[in-house]
């Protein structure tokens, strides 16, 4: 018989208590870092391009993560006759990379420091953006952890295809971080899933992307593929690091966001991937991005980001070997 929390004689409903990621443990001193995985917010928007907000995402998602905090003996999934996230998965929240307004260099390395300790610690980063341009330091940060254990492919689900290489000088905007990822030598390869309509990058773009070895897939392919179909093309057997940007998700979904795009993902199209996934690899990151709660006064944005990284985490050790 599983324990619960429950039995300790406190409810702890959700809108109770300090609203950490999951309401997990706080750990300010990332010297300190005892856990299997780490959470850390990234609350950077000063690369986004049209709507700002994004900075307040990580906050958000994390007060919508505390509706999945019933159940301390794990979360019982009756389709999959499994239970996940149960006490043996452990869990903390560091808190956020300090931000220095303007200064893109500087937060960008306060992000990359906070997951280079998460790494030396032994534990999964899952970063919590912010826009998308706080994937590069994300990426920065696995140098020494890919020398030791290999390289990573990334696996990006997103609207766009963020493979601008320059623009009037920005190279570390939120359209720069695949172009910045495929650049490092242990970056293996890339599959950018989702990918539609009007797009940030220009046709040479994808052209580069292409001509460096990624497999780019709408919404619209992905769904004529099915999940099987996508797996098949995700080589097995790999480090993965997997970056979500919620505009990825259809705006009647997810509509908090800077750049929405119709036509997108709905949950179990990108779930059952993000499963399939912990199946046949290791996750190694995770970052998802692009949460912008100012937009979604529903809260249905944050909470589609809080349950679909719950869930991740959850496959990830469940499937790990």
């Amino acid at each position: 018989m599983s324990e619960h929390g429950y039995e300790a004689g406190r409810l702890n409903l959700p809108f109770v208590g300090i609203s950490t990621f999951g309401k997990k443990p706080y750990v300010p001193d990332w010297d300190n870092i005892d856990a299997d995985v780490a959470i850390l917010g990234a609350p950077y928007d000063f690369g986004c391009q049209f709507r700002p907000g994004a900075r307040f995402g990580p906050r958000a998602v994390r007060e919508a993560s505390t509706l999945f905090s019933f159940g301390h003996a794990g979360a019982y999934d009756h389709e999959d006759d499994a239970t996940y996230l149960g006490s043996d998965v452990r869990i903390v929240d560091l808190g956020d990379a300090d931000i220095i307004h303007t200064k893109t260099q500087a937060s960008h390395a306060n992000i990359e420091y906070g997951v280079h300790k998460i790494l030396e610690a032994g534990a999964l980063p899952v970063v919590i953006g912010g826009d998308h341009s706080v994937n590069i330091p994300c990426i920065n940060a696995f140098a020494e952890d890919c020398a030791r254990s290999g390289p990573i492919h990334v696996v990006q689900i997103d609207a766009h295809l963020d493979f601008v290489d320059e623009r009037h000088g920005v190279t570390a905007g939120h359209g720069n971080p695949m172009r910045r990822a495929i650049e490092k030598d242990y970056v293996s390869g890339m599959t950018q899933l989702g990918i539609r309509n009007v797009s940030s990058t220009a046709k040479e773009g994808y052209d580069d992307a292409r001509s460096r070895g990624s497999d780019i897939l709408s919404v619209r392919q992905v769904r004529k593929l099915g999940t099987e179909g996508v797996l098949e093309r995700i080589p097995s057997g790999v480090r993965y690091y997997v970056t979500i940007d919620i505009d990825a998700f259809c705006p009647s979904i997810a509509p908090g966001t800077g750049t929405p795009s119709h036509g997108g993902f709905q949950y179990y199209d990108v779930l059952e991937i993000l499963q399939g996934l912990t199946r046949q690899g290791q996750v190694a990151g995770v970052d998802l991005v692009e949460v912008a709660p100012a937009y979604d006064p529903s809260e249905s944005t944050q909470i589609l980001a809080a349950q679909l990284l719950l869930n991740f985490i959850g496959f990830i050790f469940h499937n790990r070997i």
